[in-house]
C-alpha cells in the first residue's frame, strides 16, 4: 500500500474502509431485530394487556389508586395489545414501537410520581428495545403513508 492510499484509509469513514455489511450479517440482525419484536408483541399482550383487560384485581388495585379507574384500566389495555399486534405488522412496525414508547414515558411518569418510582425502571428498559425498533423500521413510514394517501 502506497503512502497516499494508507494515509486515505485513516481518514476514510469506517464504512468506507470495512466495505459494506455482508448479506449474512445483515439477515442476522433482521432476525435478530425481528426476534425482539416478536418477544416484545407477547409480552405487551400476555404480562401487560392481558392482566388489564380481564381485570385482573393487581391491575384494579393499580389504576383504582391512579384514580383512572376500569375505563383508564381497559383504555390502556387495548392500547397496549393495539400495539403488540401492530408490532407484528410489516406497514405498523416503526408506528406501533414510537406509540408504545410514549405509553411507557407516560407510566415512568405515572411510577415515579403515583408508585414512589416503584418498578420506574421498566417502562425505560422497555423504551429502548422499542426505540430500536422505531429507528431500524422508519422505512416502512413512507409506506405507510402512500397506503393512507392512496385511500384518500
Amino acid at each position: 500500500m502506497t503512502e497516499s492510499a494508507a494515509s486515505a484509509a485513516l481518514t476514510a469513514p469506517a464504512s468506507v474502509v470495512a466495505g459494506p455489511v455482508p448479506v449474512r450479517g445483515r439477515r442476522a440482525a433482521r432476525a435478530a431485530l425481528r426476534t425482539v419484536q416478536v418477544l416484545l408483541a407477547l409480552f405487551y399482550a400476555g404480562a401487560s394487556a392481558l392482566p388489564k383487560l380481564i381485570a385482573h384485581p393487581t391491575a384494579v388495585e393499580s389504576f383504582d389508586r391512579i384514580g383512572w379507574g376500569s375505563v383508564g384500566m381497559y383504555t390502556i389495555g387495548a392500547l397496549e395489545l393495539a400495539g403488540a399486534v401492530a408490532l407484528l405488522v410489516p406497514v405498523l412496525q416503526s408506528v406501533a414501537a414510537t406509540a408504545l414508547s410514549a405509553l411507557m414515558v407516560g407510566a415512568f411518569v405515572v411510577q415515579l410520581t403515583v408508585f414512589d418510582g416503584q418498578n420506574a425502571a421498566t417502562p425505560l428498559v422497555l423504551i429502548v428495545p422499542l426505540a430500536l425498533i422505531a429507528w431500524a423500521r422508519r422505512g416502512q413510514n413512507a409506506r405507510l403513508w402512500g397506503l393512507l394517501r392512496s385511500r384518500a
